[in-house]
């Protein structure tokens, strides 16, 4: 029976810690050339659903861009939006228009 017990805790740990995991997105504020400042939350490391929401300052609108595959750095895509960030810095592209952003 001892087995038993210690598979049921290691069940438990699994499970906790897929939990607490999923409850640590990361938020990071940014400035852009272009004027744009926006708060970006990233999906919790490891997510299924990778994404990221960027709320506009000034502005209640939100936008929510799932992860794309990306050889370097984070890369979020829904055709008309991009969100690629490298480091401390990011680029926005909206309208065909790309501009630089670097976390506050």
């Amino acid at each position: 029976m001892a087995s038993l017990s210690n598979w049921t805790k290691l069940a438990a740990a699994i499970v906790f810690g897929a939990t607490a995991g999923a409850a640590c997105a990361t938020e990071a504020q940014y400035d852009c050339s272009g004027g744009a400042e926006l708060t970006a939350q990233f999906s919790a490391p490891g997510a299924p659903d990778g994404h990221v929401v960027l709320t506009f300052s000034g502005s209640s609108r939100s936008l929510t861009l799932p992860q794309v595959l990306s050889a370097d750095g984070g890369r979020y895509a829904d055709g008309g939006t991009e969100f690629w960030i490298k480091g401390k810095s990011a680029t926005l592209t909206r309208g065909g228009k790309s501009e630089t952003c670097v976390t506050k």
